[in-house]
């Protein structure tokens, strides 16, 4: 998938206004992604996406500068932590953060769903991998 087919993805699902908005919403999601899950995963999981989108993941798995990855968090956390990046509320960065994760598991033919979700918390992996419908 391109870049921009990937983006318009997103924007459609979760509703956006246009692809920056997209864009933010990818970039917080992932980010937030790569800091829950060990870096192995990440990395898998970034060489399977278009580049731009990667690295999102990237970023934070390898940035000297970032808190370490793999970190517990609760979905609380996780989801306050989506929602500061996109400077959105909690209810958006929710739905936001779904949609963004629906299109990642298309996009790289489920691998995500595969490799992501077993290394997050039950209640988690279910919000998260929920999808724009907000149906597992």
């Amino acid at each position: 998938m391109r870049y921009d087919a990937f983006l318009g993805q997103v924007q459609a699902r979760a509703r956006l206004s246009d692809p920056g908005a997209a864009e933010t919403a990818t970039r917080a999601s992932l980010e937030t992604l790569a800091e829950r899950v060990p870096a192995t995963v990440a990395e898998k999981l970034a060489a399977q996406l278009p580049r731009e989108v990667g690295e999102h993941l990237r970023r934070v798995a390898y940035a000297p500068d970032e808190p370490e990855t793999g970190m517990r968090m609760s979905p609380r956390e996780f989801f306050d932590r989506v929602a500061q990046r996109a400077s959105a509320d909690r209810p958006k960065a929710v739905h936001e953060a779904r949609c963004v994760i629906e299109v990642v598991d298309e996009a790289t033919g489920g691998m995500c769903s595969a490799k992501v979700r077993p290394s997050l918390d039950d209640e988690l992996a279910r919000v998260l991998f929920s999808g724009s419908t907000g149906h597992s």
